[in-house]
């Protein structure tokens, strides 16, 4: 059955306009109603349907109204026959169509080769373009069997085309490179399927944080570069063609490569090798920043324990400092035991020794003494390989000096006993010899001349560029996630600016804007200040520990009624494998058809392909593995199972399934059961233990222990609509707006619940160009400030004045408007990762100006929201609601993804996100047979007025008590669960 329309769509898809009346009048009962339905669906989609089935019932019942008929009366419609076919011809000739001919279905193809399939090789995204095509042409699409040939001879055509340019660039001996990576050798076929030596050396991931992993990158990367692959060799292809054969490369061993044509063979090892080029790149990239920081985090901890053990605080140390500095005034020349020994104790004067040098200058003097020899001794030989194969870059002058000291670093780097640099060589100055590094930077020689001493200079230089590279105002040349920052900006911005303006709903004119904002921040600061009186559960006054205080919320009693329909939900159904929920949601809403090959054809049976991605989301989705579920009943062995998991389910496939998951939901659910669709998500982090033999996996203070984020955006309806990995380390502000806008599902997400770690300054300003509501919990509330909208307006809103600071500095944004909306817009169409854009705005980088009008642009969004929050105490208790849903999905988690005790036992990056993946699959089944469960159930008499206000207020499809997620997997696809919803 089609999927309900809402009142919108069903007025404009299905509502009869113009001639159609007239087409209609002159018939009469189901011909009547049946002919007003084949006219309207061919209308908007330029076919016919196929059946009754592609009808929504809502439309039926619409269209019945107008036509005057009952519809009922369709059933008595016959689909086959002459009246159907007079029908077709007569609806044809009304709107100027007609049926595709042979010259039309070759013109069709080759339209589809010259215009489409060399930039999309998506079957689904082509067929789209061919029906538009018919369309716009008023010529009636052909037979599904035989658009789906036209489409495969396209597609075909297209890729030939593609592999004829890409080969005719690549230099004969640069083939001959490529040809002998997939060359027979001894021992080409290793365990896991890669190969040969050095192509499987080439495809590996890279190992955790340290010299050895710095070396065997370098050496992977030299080993990329000297096949010689040339830089424009993917010039004018589309960069998700070249993804595309790269993942296909990266699944394949090389007898599988070895069996395709030499021209394939040697277009799928050129895109591997262009990719991999740029990702080994962004690793090497990342290892010298993480390398920096260990080596300084060590430095630290060293240093730290060595003092800890002579450092004693001493309490009272500023009385005791007057009282020393008064006893010893007018003193003269008396002896320092008759005029300080009977104020201040020798002993504790030792003791305030030992704490100013654990926590003064002579601390971070020693600090960086230490990390300059753990540095010399270990680390430099790694850094400056670095310098040989990366080549850093800047827009800006200001970072100049850094980059001549790289310069000035590699040219006297294979140099030997070498303490100072010479004294006519010119050592470039830069921001990171200030401060504790000056007096180790620079001393002077046995002769009194003041000079730079080579090793300290190396690491100072090392830590700028650290600090450089993370806000990218250093770049590196044929990286990916670190190139130029200029080309993560839309290229066609000056060229269609006011395109760019509308569609993030903004004016051109900066000051209408700016108006606009203060004028809203003088609205909401009114309202909160009226309200003040009337807020019980708000203080705002002078106060040490901060202005604002805020009482909590009291606890919301449980409904009453929602355990007892958990229960009838157990009693009806009984305990439900977890493995049959998935079976369930995939048969009903076909979400498998997202899965295409990696190798780009199969030969498998579909069923058969069926059964072992169930399997294999299973095995990845509890984490118990694929060895694990093999062990079941279904007669799929592990190596079947690996073998289509590896080249069906690619990351893309596994993310599609779970969003057609979320779609179907989001269609299924009864409007007057849970209400209208929600335009909210809630996003937060959990964190996952994983192995730490990789360069992603990272110590997390708040957690405890190595693992990383996963960063879920769950509407509150309890449907996951995003996921994605994080780096310990990483900040959350860019992944919640990540998920916000890239989600893909059919939601509309208009505002974005976080808790304190997901929201910034940055991230206010950021959600306010990209148009949705950042709605966060703060924690620490008493701190936070309001911002004034304008200056000269001491006396305005007296009872907020000690919660109020400073006004907005409007100049500022108005100046960087247009370049915030070109950051705003490069986000929107992802020229570039949220991620790589947001590191412009960070606190190193906190001059520039961009920066600044980002900040204070939050500011501002901040203060209009905290002005809501702060009096509104419905807004407080559904953002708390929100943020319950996402920590029950958390929960719900360790539930589901059980398997050797919920830690990544992977290494591999693309291994950890399948799990995350079929995890999400996983949980999002759960959630859309249990809500058709809720339906089925609150669809019987007896439940009729059951449900309170407050039931359905907490009422979620989110709950497992009848799941059975343990066990031997019995994989049964005829085995259904008894529903009649959706």
């Amino acid at each position: 059955m089609a999927r309900e329309p809402d009142p919108d769509k069903l007025i404009d898809h299905w509502t009869l306009v113009g001639d159609e009346p007239e087409l209609v009048a002159g018939k009469r009962g189901a011909t009547r109603l049946g002919f007003a339905l084949l006219l309207r669906f061919y209308t908007e989609r330029g076919r016919f349907p196929r059946s009754r089935s592609e009808f929504p019932d809502a439309a039926v019942d619409y269209v019945a109204r107008q036509v005057g008929v009952a519809a009922a009366e369709l059933a008595f419609y016959e689909w086959s026959g002459r009246t159907i076919e007079f029908h077709r011809r007569q609806i044809r000739l009304a709107l100027g169509f007609r049926e595709c001919g042979v010259a039309d279905a070759d013109k069709f193809t080759e339209w589809l080769v010259s215009n489409v399939t060399q930039v999309e090789r998506g079957r689904d995204h082509v067929r789209d373009e061919l029906l538009a095509r018919c369309r716009a042409e008023r010529i009636e699409p052909p037979a599904a069997g035989r658009v789906d040939r036209i489409v495969r001879s396209a597609l075909h055509r297209g890729e030939e085309l593609l592999l004829e340019r890409v080969v005719a660039r690549v230099p004969m001996v640069v083939r001959s490179r490529l040809l002998a990576l997939v060359a027979v050798d001894g021992d080409e076929e290793l365990v896991d399927g890669t190969g040969a030596t050095e192509l499987a050396s080439i495809r590996s991931e890279p190992g955790n944080v340290s010299l050895n992993t710095m070396l065997t990158e370098i050496a992977k990367l030299r080993a990329v570069r000297a096949v010689g692959l040339p830089d424009e060799v993917f010039a004018d292809v589309a960069p998700k063609v070249v993804a595309g054969w790269r993942a296909r490369a990266a699944v394949e061993a090389p007898s599988h490569l070895r069996q395709h044509s030499e021209r394939m063979t040697i277009t799928l090892l050129a895109a591997l090798l262009y990719c991999r080029e740029r990702e080994i790149t962004d690793t090497l990239v990342e290892l010298l920043i993480s390398t920096v920081h260990r080596i300084n985090a060590r430095a630290e901890v060293r240093v730290t324990n060595e003092l800890i053990k002579e450092f004693k605080k001493v309490t009272g140390k500023e009385n005791l400092l007057f009282r020393l500095a008064e006893a010893t005034v007018n003193t003269g020349d008396r002896l320092v035991r008759d005029t300080v020994f009977p104020v201040a104790p020798q002993a504790v004067l030792a003791d305030l020794v030992a704490e100013y040098k654990s926590s003064g200058p002579t601390y971070q003097r020693t600090v960086k003494a230490t990390l300059r020899a753990s540095y010399t001794n270990h680390y430099r030989t790694g850094l400056i390989k670095l310098l040989e194969v990366l080549e850093f870059r800047s827009n800006n002058t200001t970072h100049r000096p850094v980059l001549d000291a790289l310069e000035l670093i590699r040219r006297h780097a294979s140099v030997g006993n070498l303490s100072y640099y010479p004294a006519d060589q010119h050592v470039p100055t830069h921001r990171g010899l200030s401060g504790d590094w000056a007096p180790l930077v620079y001393r002077r020689d046995g002769q009194g001349r003041a000079r730079v001493v080579r090793m300290v200079y190396e690491v100072a230089t090392f830590q700028a560029l650290r600090e450089q590279l993370r806000c990218k105002e250093i770049w590196v040349a044929g990286a990916d996630r670190w190139r130029n920052p200029a080309e993560d900006l839309p290229a066609d911005f000056e060229d269609r600016r006011g395109e760019h303006y509308q569609a993030l709903r903004k004016p051109r004119d900066p000051r209408e804007f700016i108006d606009g904002l203060r004028e809203e921040m003088r609205t909401e600061l009114d309202a909160l200040h009226t309200a003040l009186p009337a807020c019980d559960w708000l203080t705002i006054s002078d106060r040490a520990a901060g202005a604002i205080k805020l009482t909590p919320l009291d606890a919301a009693p449980e409904p009453r009624n929602l355990r007892r329909l958990k229960q009838a939900v157990q009693a009806r159904w009984g305990s439900v494998p977890l493995i049959d929920m998935l079976i369930e949601a995939v048969l009903r809403t076909g979400c498998l058809r997202m899965v295409t090959t990696a190798a780009g054809y199969t030969s498998m049976p579909e069923h058969v392909l069926a059964e072992r991605l169930l399997l294999a989301i299973y095995g990845y989705g509890t984490n118990t593995g694929i060895a694990a579920v093999a062990a079941g009943e279904h007669g799929h062995t592990e190596d079947e199972i690996r073998y289509a998991r590896r080249r069906y389910l690619s990351l893309e496939a596994a993310r599609q399934i779970a969003i057609e998951i979320a779609n179907a939901t989001f269609a299924a659910r009864e409007q007057t059961l849970w209400g209208q669709g929600s335009t909210a998500v809630a996003s937060d982090s959990t964190h996952f233990r994983a192995f730490d033999q990789n360069i992603f996996t990272e110590w997390h203070s708040r957690y405890g222990g190595r693992g990383v984020l996963i960063y879920w955006h769950v509407e509150r309806g309890s449907v996951v609509v995003h996921s994605q990995r994080l780096n310990c380390s990483a900040s959350e502000v860019h992944a919640m707006i990540d998920g916000a806008i890239r989600h893909s599902t059919d939601m509309n997400v208009e505002a974005n619940y976080v808790d304190s770690h997901g929201q910034s300054e940055i991230g206010f300003g950021v959600t306010k160009l990209l148009g949705f509501d950042l709605l966060p919990r703060i924690k620490r509330i008493n701190k936070v400030k309001l911002y004034r909208p304008a200056a000269g307006e001491p006396d305005m809103w007296p009872g907020l004045a000690p919660a109020l600071t400073r006004p907005i500095r409007w100049e500022r944004i108005a100046e960087q408007y247009d370049q915030m909306l070109k950051y705003a817009t490069a986000i929107r169409v992802g020229t570039a990762s949220t991620e790589a854009i947001l590191r412009r705005f960070m606190k190193a980088n906190a001059a520039h100006p961009t920066y600044q009008a980002m900040i204070e642009l939050g500011r501002a969004q901040k203060t209009i929201f905290l002005a809501r929050y702060l009096r509104g105490r419905a807004l407080q208790r559904e953002i708390h609601e929100g943020l319950n849903v996402v920590e029950s999905w958390n929960r719900a988690n360790s539930v589901i993804f059980y398997g050797k005790g919920g830690d990544l036992a992977t290494n591999h990056r693309d291994e950890q996100e399948m799990s995350v993946l079929c995890l999400r699959i996983l949980q999002a089944a759960l959630v859309y047979v249990n809500t058709l469960m809720i339906q089925d159930l609150l669809a019987e008499p007896e439940w009729a007025q059951v449900l309170t206000d407050e039931d359905r207020r907490g009422l979620t499809p989110l709950f497992w008590t009848h799941v059975l997620p343990y066990g031997e997997i019995k994989l049964n696809m005829t085995r259904r669960l008894s529903l009649t919803a959706g």
